[in-house]
């Protein structure tokens, strides 16, 4: 829920208060201002504006759309927390009671290594730390399981490349504009040691709760240190003037090439991990801006631009996680986020 770059590729523009009067009125709120903000649902004309509506849409939809009482979306269902269910959903290679002894050498490697202070100067990242009660993890697991079902997704912890879209040789971190930087060895090997530990069922202590004005969204279910990597932005790849009118608001920069039509994007819809719905923070407001605790940072990863979320703080248990998806393109309109 956390896109990082708009269709249209537009400078986003400051909020302002419009005054305009208009035939139609928000059901909400009952009033009429705001008109460029006033959707009009296209079976019973009801209008609703982006901001009134729960959870609160960051931009005009560019296809038909539905108000809540016609669109019959269907009542949340939570995913069975049932072991083998969730095993299968996301393809865990083993089961959940043989996880601690097969990991017992992979713990012991990030307990050495990351028990020296890390310095912020050298920016060495560090892996997740899992909870370390198994069932708090199916808890984990099943909270994500329930967001990606209800919204028609399928789990893939990896980028895809599908047909009719870009493929992986388009994937090229040497025609990023400016460069893109290299992740190091080490880094690299603690990202990849996240990604063996969610294989084997070791999970991030994370948590996907629905919040009535957010939707979905993630919380921190432990403590997490500054510098860890959250997750991969993952989901399928394509070239950015492809999704020119794409209504998806969850695209992710993940090639800036000096040429337009080599620029890639991810697209989250039909395939991602739970940085699906990490959400963005409304960066107009220093308040806002105080509830970043993720960077998104694009890296060139064994000859790949791959995405990465990372705390840029400590994150207590239970805060919910933000990153401002703009970085230094400001093209996506956040002043009704939260």
């Amino acid at each position: 829920m956390a896109p990082a770059v708009l269709r249209r590729r537009t400078q986003a523009p400051k909020p302002q208060l419009q005054n305009s009067s208009t035939d139609y009125v928000c059901e909400e709120c009952g009033s009429g201002g705001n008109a460029a903000e006033l959707l009009l649902c296209d079976k019973c004309d009801g209008g609703y504006h982006l901001y009134c509506l729960r959870p609160i849409l960051p931009a005009v939809p560019k296809g038909y759309w539905f108000c809540p009482e016609c669109s019959n979306h269907k009542k949340l269902k939570r995913f069975p927390l049932v072991q083998t269910k969730i095993i299968d959903f996301f393809r865990i290679r083993k089961s959940l009671e043989t996880v601690e002894v097969l990991n017992q050498d992979i713990r012991k490697k990030r307990k050495r290594s990351t028990s020296i202070a890390v310095s912020k100067k050298k920016r060495k990242l560090l892996a997740f730390n899992p909870s370390e009660d198994p069932s708090r993890r199916l808890e984990q697991m099943a909270s994500l399981a329930t967001a990606l079902t209800a919204t028609g997704t399928e789990f893939s912890n990896e980028l895809t490349y599908l047909p009719d879209m870009a493929p992986r040789s388009a994937n090229r971190p040497d025609l990023e504009k400016g460069g893109m930087q290299v992740l190091s060895k080490e880094d690299t090997e603690t990202l990849n040691l996240c990604k063996r530990m969610m294989e084997r069922g070791e999970w991030p202590p994370l948590l996907v709760v629905f919040d009535h004005k957010e939707g979905f969204t993630v919380q921190a279910d432990r403590f997490i240190k500054d510098l860890t990597i959250i997750t991969e932005y993952v989901g399928d790849v394509d070239y950015l003037q492809n999704r020119e009118n794409d209504d998806g608001d969850s695209m992710m920069t993940l090639l800036s090439s000096s040429d337009p039509s080599q620029s890639l994007v991810i697209c989250p819809d039909k395939h991602s991990n739970i940085a699906r719905f990490i959400n963005g923070i409304n960066n107009h407001t220093p308040v806002g801006k105080k509830k970043q605790n993720l960077k998104c940072v694009r890296f060139n990863v064994d000859g790949e631009c791959r995405v990465l979320l990372i705390a840029n703080r400590d994150i207590p248990k239970g805060e919910r996680l933000y990153y401002d998806y703009n970085g230094s393109e400001n093209e996506y309109p956040t002043e009704h986020f939260v």
